[in-house]
């Protein structure tokens, strides 16, 4: 049963789970953010390759001079990744904890958290193809 701890009344010297889940100051929660960004970095292969693909972007679009649509787009797309990735591995830490073994609705959702970003990143894939791929195309065929 779950429990919306905003409506709990706790004993006098004792803290609801949303008073201890509360980050104590904007600095805090924005530390707190950093740190799931860095764990998702230091432990997720793939985190680390759609990361090195940003960059590899960012690269190719200022060679190509994008206009400021096609960066938005870009960036957006490239946020989008990023962030199923993120969320791909705080699913999966929880999938993990709630069932350390297997079982078929754990298996489910981690499937299905990893299908999602696969399609961001296919769907990234194709943005970059029609944003970037024929300046690309152009420039190398010109070349004698």
């Amino acid at each position: 049963m779950l429990v919306n701890a905003s409506h709990c009344d706790a004993p006098p010297g004792r803290t609801t789970l949303q008073d201890r889940m509360r980050s104590p100051n904007l600095l805090a929660s924005f530390r707190f953010a950093w740190q799931g960004i860095a764990y998702a970095f230091k432990t997720q292969r793939n985190f680390k390759i759609h990361t090195a693909i940003a960059a590899l972007i960012i690269i190719l679009g200022a060679g190509v001079s994008l206009s400021v649509e096609e960066w938005a787009i870009v960036c957006v797309t490239m946020a989008l990744v990023l962030v199923t990735e993120l969320l791909n591995t705080a699913l999966e830490a929880v999938v993990d904890h709630v069932s350390p073994e297997f079982h078929a609705f754990a298996k489910i959702a981690k499937d299905c958290a990893a299908g999602a970003v696969l399609v961001a990143a296919l769907m990234a894939v194709a943005v970059g193809l029609l944003l970037i791929g024929p300046r690309i195309l152009a420039v190398t065929i010109a070349r004698p």
